[in-house]
């Protein structure tokens, strides 16, 4: 595990070093439904942006920019209390909307990975794709509060770590092995929440 860490500080930028602190800054306020997760947010992505395209990883680039709006979006949903609409709750997703979300993630999947593997020179098309997709329906999840979206984060950053470990970014392959953990707890944080 040392010389994993080594080599992955050897390897790493600066900026790859920011990213990684706001995205950790990121999940663990997300966790504890503090609003200024979403900043953190924002920082974190814009600086993924320009390593996911420097890495070739174009479906996960794209991935980038919609976080960067989600983003947004998500911060305007949990903020939202006191106006019109009422403080968004953790709730349990309708099996119907699961079903469709996950159909969106197949479908997601299928189209970015034929775009990718046909007009690009993307690395790994297939995981890239998978990641996005599935990625794209989660962060909907995240800022709907939807408990199950903790889950869904498990599979897709488990295969992220895998990713960017096969592009030399092991510093991010840490990151999203610790995003899997942190998770777990998060899970469990939202399902007491949830049960009071």
């Amino acid at each position: 595990m040392s010389e994993i860490l080594l080599n992955a500080w050897q390897q790493t930028s600066w900026i790859e070093i920011i990213a990684v602190i706001f995205s950790i800054a990121y999940t663990i306020l997300a966790a504890y439904e503090s609003n200024w997760c979403w900043p953190a947010a924002i920082i974190s992505v814009s600086i993924y942006t320009s390593i996911c395209f420097s890495a070739k990883l174009y479906s996960e680039t794209g991935l980038q920019v919609f976080y960067l709006i989600m983003a947004f979006y998500g911060w305007f949903e949990w903020t939202r209390n006191g106006q019109q609409k009422p403080e968004l709750k953790i709730s349990k997703i309708d099996n119907q909307i699961h079903l469709l979300l996950v159909v969106a993630g197949i479908t997601g999947t299928a189209l970015l990975y034929y775009i990718m593997k046909k007009y690009t020179d993307a690395a790994l098309p297939l995981a890239d794709s998978v990641v996005t997709a599935f990625s794209l329906v989660t962060t909907y999840m995240m800022v709907k509060k939807y408990i199950e979206n903790w889950l869904w984060w498990i599979v897709i950053d488990g295969l992220a770590v895998y990713i960017y470990i096969s592009r030399g970014y092991t510093l991010t392959a840490v990151l999203y092995f610790i995003y899997v953990i942190i998770v777990v707890v998060a899970y469990f944080k939202w399902r007491k929440l949830l049960l009071k």
